[in-house]
């Protein structure tokens, strides 16, 4: 065992103690954090056009704190992007992180000092959790490679500017640094297909062991080198590689496709990085779900997804959540986030310590004919039924479809695999869709629907589909769902 194998041991073992500190005492860990967060938004213009009360406590955050989204605060980050301090946290963010918006363009998100520090030590803490739990350290003697967006940045009036994954680029510790990969030229390449090839080409040689990255980003490296080498899997390529972190998407549907490209089975380490804070880390390999991140600055509230959409919704503290409901995040953080929505749905898979799941986006349903089905169904279902017919999902999208003779509706599947399909597999995904949701199943067996349909597309179209819409590569990632038909019309024309 290498002198560096036998340090990390020892620091695991210290800083998972440190971790097991405030997981088991999550209830005090919110409630210092809402102190410190009440003190310092009283401190800005945002605390001030609130006209806050005397006092501010869990009971009544709800009342004096309203929930918004990117457009409510844009007007305030404009005015951080002039030079304005202490607008939604004392002083200036030392970043403001981009992301792809929809009715508002990028967004730009503030990110504090704290901030930072907080995603570094989450990502930190997901691998000694993981050294801890498996006494494994074989991947830290070798190479790694994080996959992830340009790290070049802009200065605004002293205020980086770039996307999440180029900003950490920035604060990766010294210790990883010699072992790290791709070089930092490569890094900057911004054409997606251009940085891939290069990627590979500056890896194909090295001692990989772990790799990181969103898993549909990380499949086209996988696929690329396996191009390159002509192997059939990357153990031939990579024979020492043993571990592999993801997330931004659920991995579930990857898995198969990914056992088939690595040629067997390897540990996983999932995470829930956000560009709003690192929200929830994979602690185990045994528990089900991720670690709610206490100790990011980030103090959390959770609504009922059937509430959300009403005038006043319910807004529950982490004390009063239940398991395998589906809740709306949301976020007041040390960047200056104040009852942000930031999307996402989860659910709770322990409350002892407080595990979720990402179970989809608040965007990202269909309810065209009332069946509220969501990603974490749509997902559930795909997984089961691939798993059964031995079948490796490259990647799906799913649409509700009015077919052009009157018959009835149903839902489209968009599927890119391999191979024809096998007898049965449309008929048991119907089948495990219904399972997962009574308002389908009750709609197909009323007649309202009829079964769903599978269209086929060739190796490659999701990819052509993100390219054409500028988000081919970084942290972008494709809805595995949508109420509507506009990315399903895009994926027809390629037929």
């Amino acid at each position: 065992m290498s002198i560096k194998s036998s340090a990390a041991k020892l620091l695991a073992k210290r800083d998972v103690k440190r971790v097991q500190s405030w997981a088991n005492s999550p209830e005090e860990s919110q409630r210092k954090t809402l102190d410190e967060l009440s003190r310092n938004l009283r401190l800005t213009a945002y605390g001030k056009d609130l006209e806050l009360g005397s006092s501010i406590s869990q009971n009544n955050w709800p009342k004096q704190i309203p929930l918004v989204d990117y457009e409510a605060l844009k007007p305030y980050v404009e005015s951080i992007k002039t030079g304005e301090e202490n607008v939604l946290y004392p002083g200036k963010p030392a970043y403001l992180c981009t992301t792809s918006g929809t009715t508002s363009g990028a967004k730009y998100i503030p990110m504090t000092k704290h901030g930072i520090e907080a995603q570094i030590l989450a990502a930190r803490n997901s691998l000694l959790c993981y050294v801890n739990e498996n006494k494994k350290t074989d991947f830290i003697d070798g190479k790694m490679i994080f996959l992830q967006g340009s790290p070049t940045m802009e200065m605004v009036n002293g205020i980086g500017v770039g996307r999440l994954s180029g900003i950490v680029a920035h604060h990766v510790p010294n210790y990883l640094q010699r072992n790290r990969m791709p070089s930092w030229d490569t890094n900057c390449i911004d054409d997606w297909e251009k940085k891939i090839d290069a990627i590979a080409d500056e890896t194909i040689n090295e001692d990989m062991r772990l790799i990181s990255g969103i898993p549909p980003w990380v499949q086209m490296y996988f696929e690329r080198l396996l191009l390159k080498t002509g192997k059939d899997s990357i153990n031939q390529i990579f024979p020492n590689f043993k571990l592999f972190a993801h997330g931004g998407v659920n991995f579930d549907p990857y898995r198969s496709i990914f056992e088939k490209l690595i040629g067997s089975r390897i540990d996983s380490i999932e995470t829930y990085p956000a560009s709003e804070g690192f929200i929830a880390f994979q602690d185990s390999q045994t528990e089900e779900g991720m670690l709610l991140n206490l100790a990011g600055g980030i103090y959390y509230e959770f609504i009922p997804m059937p509430e959300f959409h009403s005038e006043n919704p319910v807004r529950l503290n982490l004390s009063e959540v239940e398991l395998g409901v589906n809740y709306a995040i949301v976020l007041n953080t040390s960047s200056g986030l104040w009852g942000y929505v930031i999307g996402d749905t989860v659910k709770f898979t322990s409350t002892k310590p407080y595990r979720i799941q990402v179970t989809g986006r608040i965007a990202h349903f269909i309810s065209a004919f009332g069946e509220h089905v969501i990603a974490e169904e749509v997902e559930g279902a795909m997984t089961e039924v691939a798993l059964k017919y031995c079948i490796a999902i490259n990647e799906f999208h799913v649409a509700p479809k009015v077919s052009p003779d009157s018959g009835l509706p149903h839902h489209e599947w968009f599927v890119e695999f391999e191979g024809d399909l096998p007898n049965g597999f449309i008929d048991d995904l119907d089948n495990a869709l219904r399972m997962r949701n009574k308002y389908y199943e009750d709609l197909i067996t009323g007649k309202v629907l009829r079964p769903l349909t599978v269209t086929q597309l060739d190796r490659g179209t999701f990819n052509k589909y993100m390219d054409s819409i500028g988000k081919l590569g970084g942290q972008n990632k494709l809805p595995r769902l949508s109420n509507d038909r506009v990315v399903a019309d895009k994926l027809k024309s390629y037929l």
